[in-house]
């Protein structure tokens, strides 16, 4: 239980982030751009860190610590359902690209691509309804894991005499994140962008410190006691099968791999590759993520802030996951993860919060992990009124409004989004179903239209339209469809999708000339590009092409392997495997020197011209 030195601790956080909300509350009203981008003032380590701040979410921690106390160290490969290594692509070339856009949203960003026509027109919606919907869906998936563990922290039959109203046992977590939500409400609502920056830091700083505190005690725990777990759990590679057998250990766990649909890990990875490279290449999805790289000051720092990403997140998240983890292994008995009839791993990491935590230092970690829902709620919030305010009412209703005008309609959309989100929460069943039909379902519609925008110069509006369109209505079709992992049916997804966009844009006459020169020019993405190219050498002998694709796709491979190695390198540490420890060190500092060489020189070289 928490208690008042505890409670001392929460309350100064809480405080600190209202009160940077209250600060740059006269900033973000200068004008649409001070809200939605902080001006583009911001400098690209602070969004960086800010971007991993919001990273660091409760659902999706809760979920990590879950996969490694189940598949241990080859729990590091199935984060690229999201994927996660999307960040790497951002880091070498996707960033840079949208950054030179110099819009304010994604779906803004349409009108660079394809015009300002009719075609344009209906992608720009399309836009802005998927945006709309992945926005609240992750707003969605922070409540249930927010609720799950704060359920822990404050019982309801200690304080359900002091509210005035009946609360079903089954929305007690909802009435949690609902409450603490607020704060995250008021501090964004106020300061938009920047205030998120600023209160990223703090939170940053909170979880920093109490994920090396986790990480002490699991390895005090780990000095003392061995850990009970089955043969390969150690070994990050794996074979066409798992082979985790916990029946003589644990035997609900062998329920819960078979539940998730991982026993042919083969076949599961090849398809989470498949998926995942398609994702990264189609860029960042319209939330707080592609907010942040709009906010940098130029393509360059767009870059750099991406790559910081992975170097700020990584490491503090995994000793906090594999502290958590080793935790719940070792006191599995003594944890109580039982919901109704069945256990229920999600609880891991509160249920070992509350039961090793000392005095003092549950009140930092119960902060960091409410600093872990409270950051991500807010960018996303953040990203869901830019959309409302930018490619909603200022396009349609009212371009011409005052900032005063816009002020307030960004409390309006702030407030009904949260309220929103909150209804679609009490439907959720848990962290999981929720993720698994965000990164699988909804995102197999994204992906075939926003990979043929930047790579063929044939694809117009109305491909983008149908094709996003047609995989949005299979995503939300398809769960009721067929049954299992919902990456399995990506597939389906994604040939229904590109199917729309082809014939969409084959049917239609080509984007007009002078829009896709000047994006083509503005951009210089490299892919299927000649024929407006031509074009401009016509005019313009000097206009190169992008030459570069060899060299980035070595950067992805190698910042593939290094984003690997800052996740491991962590979980050794904590383990007490020294061998493999050094042997990951040394590859990372191999792939950083690739990364200098041959990345973040050629940023300085471009930066110069």
């Amino acid at each position: 239980m928490l208690q008042l030195i505890d409670w001392v601790i929460i309350g100064i956080y809480l405080g600190i982030i209202v009160l940077i909300g209250l600060l740059l509350r006269r900033k973000a009203k200068q004008n649409k751009t001070a809200y939605m981008l902080g001006g583009k003032s911001l400098p690209w380590y602070m969004l960086g860190l800010s971007n991993a701040a919001d990273m660091f979410d409760i659902s999706g921690t809760m979920w990590l610590v879950t996969l490694t106390f189940v598949y241990g160290m080859k729990s590091i490969w199935i984060p690229w359902l999201w994927p996660i290594f999307n960040q790497v692509f951002m880091m070498v070339f996707v960033s840079a690209w949208l950054r030179k856009s110099n819009v304010s949203t994604g779906a803004e960003w349409i009108n660079t691509r394809f015009g300002k026509g009719r075609d344009a027109a209906w992608s720009h919606t399309i836009t802005v309804v998927f945006a709309l919907i992945s926005c609240l869906g992750f707003m969605a998936y922070g409540f249930v894991g927010l609720g799950k563990f704060m359920e822990i922290f404050i019982p309801w039959q200690n304080i359900a005499p002091y509210i005035p109203f009946t609360v079903l046992p089954e929305y007690v977590p909802h009435l949690y994140g609902v409450a603490f939500a607020l704060f995250a409400v008021f501090y964004s609502i106020l300061g938009g962008m920047s205030s998120i920056v600023w209160a990223d830091a703090v939170q940053y700083i909170i979880r920093t410190v109490a994920a090396v505190i986790i990480a002490v005690i699991a390895m005090n725990a780990l000095a003392v006691h061995a850990l009970n777990v089955p043969e390969g759990w150690f070994n990050p590679f794996f074979g066409w099968k798992l082979d985790l057998d916990w029946g003589r250990i644990i035997p609900e766990v062998n329920e819960k791999i078979n539940s998730d649909g991982y026993t042919m890990f083969g076949a599961f990875f090849m398809m989470m590759v498949f998926k995942g490279l398609l994702v990264s290449l189609a860029g960042p999805a319209p939330n707080y993520d592609m907010q942040k790289i709009l906010s940098t000051r130029s393509p360059q720092d767009a870059a750099k802030m991406s790559g910081f990403v992975s170097i700020v997140l990584m490491p503090v998240r995994y000793l906090m996951i594999i502290g958590f983890a080793v935790l719940g292994l070792i006191y599995y008995k003594q944890l109580d993860l039982k919901t109704g009839d069945h256990i229920d791993f999600e609880k891991i990491l509160p249920a070992a919060i509350s039961s090793f935590a000392p005095v003092g230092v549950m009140g930092l970690l119960v902060a960091g992990m409410l600093a872990s829902f409270i950051g991500t709620f807010a960018g996303t919030l953040n990203a869901a009124q830019a959309y409302i305010l930018n490619d909603v009412y200022l396009k349609y209703i009212n371009p011409n409004a005052s900032n005063k005008r816009i002020s307030s309609v960004n409390y309006i959309s702030g407030i009904l989004v949260v309220i929103t989100s909150i209804i679609i929460g009490v439907f959720a069943k848990d962290v999981n179903s929720v993720l698994q039909w965000l990164v699988s379902g909804l995102w197999g519609g994204y992906v075939a239209a926003n990979v043929l925008k930047w790579y063929w110069w044939r694809f117009n509006g109305y491909g983008f339209f149908w094709g996003m369109l047609s995989g949005i209505a299979a995503a939300l079709i398809c769960p009721y469809i067929f049954t299992g992992l919902s990456l399995y049916y990506f597939p389906v997804i994604l040939v229904i999708s590109l199917a729309g966009c082809i014939i969409g844009t084959l049917s239609t006459p080509p984007v007009e000339d002078k829009t896709i020169q000047q994006f083509y020019y503005n951009v210089r993405p490299w892919g299927f590009w000649k024929p407006v190219l031509t074009q401009l050498q016509a005019a313009d002998a000097s206009v190169k092409p992008n030459n570069n694709f060899g060299r980035d796709m070595f950067n992805v491979a190698v910042g593939i392997i290094a984003q690997l190695c800052l996740m491991a390198l962590p979980m050794y540490l904590v383990l007490q495997q020294q061998v493999p420890m050094y042997v990951t060190a040394a590859i990372l500092v191999l792939m950083l020197v690739l990364l200098k060489k041959f990345w973040w020189d050629s940023l300085e070289k471009n930066e110069a011209k």
